[in-house]
């Protein structure tokens, strides 16, 4: 009796099997079939095992996986740390909850058979103001927990915002393209985006405020949105070196990956509410969270009377208190 072969492999078979008989000489003719020692060896087999595996490895960026899957682990930790009682409040919540939902439910077995006779009549308004404390209770500790919750959810939105942020590519150098969180614990990075000739305007702001703004660690990120982007070494005026080098060292980040950084930003722009086409600014601490942002040019005055500088005796105690621009 002809055995006809398998040509539908398990997802983990190897690309040989072994067969008892196989006479069939149309099937060997159009498998093309190698036999050799009653092992078989089939092109078709290895391309659906190849198809199959390709198909496990993709099948982990399926789009319809859950949202919570966005958010890392890493992220979630750093939530945790920032506050770290928040767990602990809202399991107190749910167990209150539910408490509060148990006396309520056992009221209710006791006001049924005290409406329903007249002899428990008189312990009514005793068993209507208990139902009330629990509900009462039950609705509080349900806003309690909902707005916890919600608080939870969007700080590690904004996490994951800061953490997409830092996976975001800079161009130091020719030869050198760092990410935003190489930056971290070095230097304090405000972000400029729109078009060139605010980019160029927001240039010949900070010219006065260039000296200070090195000494406390600033990097400018120019984003254009509109037009090609200057260059800015070419900016520099000739007549004080000093001042040129501070101002090349100031301006010397450049955005790559063009589209990242423009998702970003147009989220960004669409949870405050602002205009796609708005200029705006973003500026960073020294450890990559977002400290301030706003429409329109950067306060540079600002920065410099509210950022204390990245060395001396105080640069290590308000390396987190960087101000509220």
């Amino acid at each position: 009796m002809d055995i006809i072969p398998l040509l539908h492999p398990l997802p983990f078979c190897t690309s040989t099997c072994t067969v008892a008989t196989l006479n069939t000489p149309l099937l060997k003719q159009k498998t093309g079939l190698l036999f050799r020692n009653r092992r078989i060896s089939s092109p078709i087999w290895n391309w659906r095992q190849r198809r199959t595996r390709y198909i496990c490895c993709s099948s982990a960026n399926d789009p319809s996986s859950s949202t919570s899957s966005k958010i890392s682990s890493a992220t979630k930790l750093r939530s945790e740390v920032l506050s770290p009682f928040r767990p602990v409040r809202m399991f107190f919540y749910v167990a209150f909850i539910a408490s509060a939902s148990l006396g309520g439910l056992i009221s209710l077995t006791q006001l049924i058979p005290a409406l329903v006779s007249p002899m428990k009549s008189q312990s009514v308004p005793t068993i209507l103001q208990s139902f009330g404390i629990d509900l009462g209770a039950v609705l509080l500790f349900a806003f309690l927990y909902t707005r916890e919750n919600k608080a939870k959810n969007a700080q590690e939105a904004r996490l994951s915002r800061e953490e997409r942020l830092s996976k975001l590519r800079l161009r130091l150098s020719e030869n050198k393209i760092v990410s935003m969180e190489e930056l971290r614990g070095v230097s304090r990075l405000v972000i400029v985006a729109g078009p060139s000739s605010f980019l160029l305007e927001s240039f010949e702001r900070c010219k006065a405020f260039a000296n200070e703004l090195v000494e406390r660690g600033v990097l400018v990120v120019p984003f254009c949105t509109e037009g090609d982007i200057p260059d800015f070494k070419l900016l520099t005026s000739v007549g004080e070196m000093a001042n040129d080098e501070k101002i090349k060292r100031l301006w010397q980040l450049t955005p790559v990956y063009f589209t990242e950084w423009a998702q970003w930003l147009d989220e960004q722009k669409k949870l405050a509410n602002v205009a796609p086409d708005s200029p705006v600014y973003l500026s960073l601490r020294m450890d990559g969270r977002v400290r301030g942002s706003g429409v329109g040019y950067p306060p540079w005055n600002a920065f410099v009377a509210q950022l204390p500088p990245v060395k001396g005796l105080w640069s290590g105690l308000f390396d987190g208190m960087d101000g509220r621009v």
